[in-house]
């Protein structure tokens, strides 16, 4: 067999056009599901049982569960048991949204637990609500402690979402798999989509490290 990656540019445009679903479901169920996370986090911490321990349940069964297992059932089950008609890119969000406030709560948890405790006394003292305290003081300060974890959860959701192709979302994982199927030359048409997820994915990881670096130099003052 010989191997031409010439080819792939002649499917750069539909490529492309899979990338950028792909960026677009990442980053909407990013964003989404980080908000979602840090108020499960908040939940977590509840002094009452009764809250505490059904969200530390869900928590618990979305990080140690298959996360295609989690797309799934999501996509074929939840229509069935509800009786509702969720269109199929509603679905993938959706699982992607339940899968990223989970293990975005950990994140947000470990950085709630690191704010001293004179912050909170410290509201306390000036009368400030529970709704100001934590809009104004707790969840700046978390975003901040939590922002190398956080950007390390969404380069992860980014290769996750390689999944979603297994219920027919047109990603860039679809759209190269398909590619590769009709013109024969998997092998050209599976590298480029690696490399394109690399490509995306590597300077991702590289911000993590110079991000981190600094908030580590920050705080050390």
């Amino acid at each position: 067999m010989t191997l031409d990656f010439s080819v792939v540019f002649s499917y750069w445009h539909v490529l492309l056009k899979g990338l950028l679903l792909t960026l677009s479901i990442t980053m909407s169920c990013a964003v989404i599901g980080s908000l979602a996370g840090f108020a499960i986090s908040l939940l977590r911490m509840s002094p009452f049982a009764w809250v505490r321990l059904p969200v530390s349940l869900y928590v618990e069964f979305f990080r140690g569960t298959p996360l295609l297992i989690q797309l799934f059932w999501v996509f074929f089950c939840f229509p069935v048991v509800f009786g509702l008609n969720i269109p199929p890119y509603v679905s993938v969000t959706l699982a992607l949204v339940l899968y990223m406030a989970a293990i975005t709560s950990e994140t947000f948890r470990g950085a709630l637990k690191s704010i001293a405790s004179e912050q909170h006394d410290a509201c306390t003292a000036l009368g400030l609500s529970a709704r100001v305290k934590v809009l104004y003081v707790i969840f700046p300060q978390a975003l901040l402690r939590a922002i190398p974890p956080l950007l390390s959860n969404v380069v992860s959701l980014f290769k996750e979402s390689a999944l979603i192709s297994s219920v027919g979302i047109a990603d860039l994982m679809f759209v190269g798999q398909n590619i590769s199927n009709s013109t024969a030359r998997p092998v050209e048409f599976l590298t480029a989509t690696a490399v394109i997820y690399f490509l995306v994915a590597f300077p991702l990881t590289r911000l993590v490290g110079v991000v981190e670096g600094r908030l580590l130099r920050r705080f050390a003052y």
